[in-house]
């Protein structure tokens, strides 16, 4: 009972990497459309590489969205709209008139406007007349959106129950009574017209005004019957042979096919059964991403951690474009997707990078309704991405990167839409706006690299180029507590770099770890022989005093790692560097000294662990082969290859790359790298024939 709950809590972490797995499948799946997938792939100016199409069903040809959008638009451009004629404004008017008119009567001097005074009933019964006339016609307020029509341009005007159709040329405004009555006044049989005009003058309102809820009902009810399709296919009809080009005619049918088919088969579809297709479908990507990390990173595969964070960009970024595509008015090629492989490739290895964008694309285009171009278009840009030369600590490169990330997309989207419209005039050029928006958001991946470190533990080369400042704390230490070491770890540095980046391993990280890989050193500097300048403090000690003295550098150097919050993966350089070899001086001495004591060998050896990567193999090597280059003296050309191939040859011997996943061709390239480098530093020239004898 016991040992069977043991392997549980052994075995949970595996665990719960499949459940995250699982629910990772099942959000996904949950996002994915609910209904069918159109079984067929066609674009314009194509072949069709299927079998000959028939029409399994009656359906309508849909009009070309552009036929419809000017169709619509003649429709709107020619509707009439409705005005109402308010005929309680004319009374109003008339009353308004009536006491204006008293009014100004009453204000008459004897000596002006003597005719209206005496025949004041005259002169109101003719202004009531011209008001009674001018309305008759009706005095119209234009809408904004109607000024400016043609002088033919009818509308619709609603006067009690009736409506009636006029030109707006045919009604009067504001502006065009009083010109008629700065006409006309002055020929009326009146010995006075000016008072008439005094008083009309400005006086009329308008009473035809636009009515905007009218209007809108009957375009409505105008567009219900505005025609969508123009033709009709017969069951059994030949849609298109195989081979033949897609042209405009044939893609409108296929397109209304498409149409027409998921309206029947989704609504005989069940919900259920097509989630189950795409939980298969996701499952079956993330399960091949599951082995591939299993398989080619294992490191990554067994930390929970760092599945997580490998893991959660395929839910986030399904998320992502399940909103675009829910958003009126957005592309899904806003969706930056080259964040991933440039951020992944930041703490890993392009591979890996490329892995998961590819990965994520796939996703995608299950939740994306652009079709085989977007996840063309977005794999394409993934692979200029991941091998590109992004460095997000120099913001020259990062814009760099960018920009031909910006290029990749235009480039592509110009040839694919060149195929499918065949020719520039139909070209989508607003998907340009949303491409170099694109481009724009990746700029997030450099804010976004320090903020995973900080949630991850990760550390990225943005950290890697500050530890690598001599200014630092412990650096500036070490240069004055053991400044041979410092020397040594220079050396070692170059040497680390150039091998690394030989073989394409990570440079900058192994530049770094050398540089602090004997920090420990500083507990005690003089027992290392190139801070000595006198004495050595091993003349006082037992070999096995010494070894213990020796050993203790990667302790206390782990101890001043910790202090100082060095990132773990340059801690592993100073407990790997040496990996479990035997401080090889002191044990010989002791055993020369002992040959009869049994001994354990432990003693002198280092703790460990071995180098488990290419950079920690590196570093181990080029550790003992500057320390040993320096016991030469005047090296030949020779020397230093027997050197190289020994001191490699010794490592393998004694098991020390057995966990190393370092090849032998890349060990071959490192070989190379350390021997050129070591003959320019210990000078070694060219070594000339002698002369022939005569």
């Amino acid at each position: 009972m016991k040992e069977s709950l043991r392997k549980t809590l052994e075995s949970l972490p595996n665990i719960f990497k499949y459940i995250l797995a699982g629910l990772i499948v099942f959000f996904i799946s949950l996002l994915c459309p609910s209904n069918t997938v159109f079984k067929y792939d066609f674009t314009k100016g194509q072949p069709w590489v299927y079998e000959d199409l028939r029409a399994p069903f009656d359906y309508a040809i849909l009009k070309p969205e552009e036929v419809i959008q000017k169709d619509r638009s003649e429709l709107e451009a020619n509707f009439s709209p409705y005005y109402l004629n308010d005929t309680d404004v004319v009374k109003q008017q008339k009353k308004r008139f009536a006491k204006r008119f008293q009014e100004e009567v009453s204000k008459i001097d004897d000596e002006d406007f003597s005719d209206v005074k005496s025949n004041a009933r005259r002169y109101q019964k003719k202004g009531l007349e011209i008001i009674d006339g001018i309305y008759t016609k009706g005095i119209i307020q234009l809408d904004a959106t109607h000024e400016g029509k043609d002088n033919n341009f009818v509308i619709n005007i609603i006067k009690g129950n009736t409506t009636s159709k006029r030109p707006i040329n045919s009604i009067p405004t504001t502006e065009t009574v009083n010109d008629f009555l700065s006409d006309t006044l002055p020929l009326l049989p009146l010995q006075d017209p000016d008072f008439i005009y005094v008083l009309l003058s400005d006086f009329f309102t308008p009473n035809i005004t636009f009515n905007d809820s009218l209007t809108q009902k009957f375009k409505a009810i105008e567009m219900q019957g505005f025609s969508l399709t123009e033709g009709l296919v017969k069951k059994g009809e030949l849609v298109v042979q195989r081979g033949n080009i897609v042209t405009d005619e044939i893609y409108q049918k296929l397109h209304s096919y498409r149409a027409q088919y998921d309206k029947e088969v989704n609504n005989a579809s069940s919900f259920s059964e097509v989630l189950i297709g795409y939980i298969i479908l996701t499952s079956l990507i993330v399960g091949v991403f599951f082995l591939f990390l299993q398989f080619r990173y294992k490191a990554i595969f067994n930390s929970l951690v760092q599945l997580m964070f490998i893991l959660i960009w395929l839910p986030l970024f399904a998320y992502l474009v399940y909103l675009v595509e829910g958003t009126n008015n957005l592309s899904a090629y806003l969706i930056p997707f080259c964040i991933v492989p440039i951020v992944i490739k930041n703490f890993y290895d392009r591979q890996i990078a490329l892995f998961t964008h590819i990965v994520i694309v796939l996703i995608a285009s299950f939740l994306s309704s652009l079709g085989y171009e977007f996840t063309f278009v977005q794999i394409l840009t993934g692979i200029v991405a991941v091998y590109n030369r992004v460095e997000t600590r120099d913001m020259g490169q990062f814009f760099m990167a960018i920009l031909y990330i910006f290029l990749t997309y235009a480039v592509a989207f110009l040839g694919l839409s060149l195929i499918q419209e065949g020719s520039f005039a139909k070209i989508d050029w607003s998907i340009y706006s949303w491409l170099f928006l694109n481009a724009f958001l990746i700029l997030l991946a450099y804010p976004l690299i320090p903020l995973i470190e900080r949630i991850f533990g990760f550390t990225s080369s943005i950290t890697l180029v500050e530890l690598s400042d001599m200014n630092r704390p412990l650096l500036k230490e070490l240069s004055l507590k053991a400044p041979g070491t410092l020397q040594h770890s220079l050396q070692v540095a170059n040497l680390s770099e150039a091998a690394a980046s030989a073989i394409g391993a990570n440079e900058l990280l192994v530049k770094v770890a050398a540089l602090y890989h004997d920090i420990g050193k500083m507990h005690k500097p003089n027992n290392f022989i190139e801070n000595q300048n006198g004495q050595s403090p091993h003349d006082n000690m037992s070999y096995l005093e010494s070894a213990k003295a020796i050993i203790e550098h990667i302790t206390e150097g782990e101890k001043m790692a910790k202090k100082h919050r060095l990132p773990k993966v340059v801690k592993d350089f100073i407990t790997t560097h040496h990996g479990t070899t035997r401080v090889e001086y002191f044990y010989r001495k002791h055993l020369a000294d002992n040959p009869d004591r049994a001994m354990d060998e432990y003693l002198f050896r280092y703790p460990g662990p071995k180098p488990s990567t290419k950079e920690q193999t590196i570093m181990m090597i080029a550790d003992s082969l500057e320390a040993a280059s320096k016991s030469l003296k005047s090296p030949t050309e020779k020397d230093i290859n027997s050197l190289v191939e020994n001191i490699i040859e010794g490592k393998i011997k004694q098991g020390q790359l057995s966990d190393s996943p370092l090849s032998f061709n890349e060990l071959a390239k490192c070989k190379r790298v350390f021997k050129n480098l070591l003959k320019s530093i210990h000078h070694v020239r060219i070594e000339y024939p002698d002369e022939p004898k005569k």
